[in-house]
């Protein structure tokens, strides 16, 4: 009988819906540079989350099928990683969409972000490596009840030189920096785990 603990399950989803976007990509990334004993699942899209909508809520509290999927994929997990590209300056709107969905109350999973670890990345070809979209983000998420790691941080500036279109993959600095988040956001998954253990 082995004592390795069974691995954490991680859930990565991208604030963006081009299927080849750097964000999307990133999260596939994050799935190869996981370290061991964390299991890194990429949520394929948040395109089949209509526009927030009460009527809809009123019609099925549990929301639309693509809701109610990702509200079953991240209750599932142990923790959540969000990599959200920054449009305007500003938090993308088909992500606060997405959470204004995963902020309200369904029966079976609740508020399904509260007291969820989550950690958040982004890239973007811009100078700002989604810093203010991350920012935005942290604060929707605080208030969504979520435990969002609050170091170490990533943000991938200037995406389009740290991306290797031939390799498919991004640059060996990047991917770096990308293991060690992971890493820490492994530590910050085990901690919490510890802590609720405790009673």
């Amino acid at each position: 009988m082995s004592d390795n603990p069974p691995p954490l399950n991680i859930l990565a989803f991208a604030g963006s819906l081009r299927s080849n976007s750097y964000n999307r990509r990133l999260v596939r990334a994050a799935a190869g540079a996981a370290p061991a004993g964390l299991l890194l699942t990429v949520h394929d899209t948040i395109a089949d989350v209509p526009l927030f909508d009460e009527d809809l809520e009123s019609a099925d509290p549990a929301g639309p099928a693509g809701v109610k999927r990702l509200r079953a994929a991240i209750a599932a997990a142990d923790g959540v990683l969000i990599a959200t590209p920054e449009y305007s300056q500003s938090l993308p709107g088909v992500l606060k969409n997405t959470l204004d969905w995963l902020s309200r109350d369904d029966a079976e999973y609740r508020t399904v972000l509260s007291a969820k670890p989550v950690a958040i990345i982004g890239a973007t070809p811009g100078h700002w490596g989604t810093k203010l979209a991350q920012s935005q983000l942290r604060h929707t998420l605080t208030a969504m009840g979520a435990l969002t790691m609050a170091s170490p941080q990533l943000y991938v500036a200037e995406a389009a030189a740290a991306y290797n279109n031939d390799a498919d993959d991004f640059d060996a600095a990047t991917r770096k920096r990308l293991q060690r988040f992971l890493e820490g956001f492994q530590a910050w998954v085990q901690l919490l785990q510890g802590r609720a253990s405790r009673g």
